[in-house]
């Protein structure tokens, strides 16, 4: 028999293929029976409420490797520009690992999750700021409207992997240079447009 975080893991992979899957086609993708899937998880939605703490807690652990708060606190230019692109590709891992969990409506409605998920961008709101503010990104843009282009941006990395569109070797330059084309800083120029 499977230990949890190898059901979990098997079961965040076929989500990310099937997001509508069943308990029984989830059961069957992982390779185990569905009464064994149930003596774990007694209903899909309690299996999908692991699999969000288990997506919440991956989005912490990428925000806090990038040292976000570190450099938020430090505003430092070129400390922000690093935790930045470490954040960026950490979200295309986390896209790619705990995708459904993007779009999944049932985990909008657990306040547990919605109060982690808040919190968690609370702190990226504040870390764009800082990046504004140290010319990392455009000041212009609402700090929510950059970390919604970056959410939305990993969407289209899950997306993008789940379908094939892209090589999965491309995609953290792809995340990247999208990203910074239109929400990065851009130089100063001389004279009148």
């Amino acid at each position: 028999m499977r230990n949890e975080d190898e059901i979990l893991a098997a079961a965040t992979r076929h989500l990310n293929k099937e997001p509508t899957a069943s308990m029984a086609e989830i059961a069957k993708a992982i390779g185990i029976s569905r009464a064994t899937l149930h003596r774990h998880y007694a209903s899909r939605e309690a299996l999908v409420h692991r699999l969000g703490q288990r997506a919440c807690a991956g989005w912490e652990r990428s925000q806090d490797e990038a040292g976000i708060v570190a450099a938020t606190a430090s505003g430092d230019p070129a400390a922000l520009d690093r935790a930045l692109r470490t954040l960026l590709r950490a979200f295309v891992v986390d896209a790619d690992e705990y995708g459904f969990a993007l779009t999944d409506h049932f985990l909008n409605h657990l306040p547990e999750l919605v109060e982690w998920g808040e919190r968690l961008e609370a702190r990226e709101v504040a870390f764009y700021t800082a990046c504004q503010r140290a010319g990392v990104l455009r000041a212009d843009l609402p700090p929510r409207w950059v970390s919604n282009v970056v959410y939305g941006l990993s969407i289209a990395v899950r997306e993008s992997l789940r379908h094939g569109d892209v090589a999965r070797r491309d995609i953290d330059e792809l995340l990247i240079s999208t990203f910074l084309s239109g929400a990065g800083a851009r130089p100063e120029t001389g004279g009148s447009p």
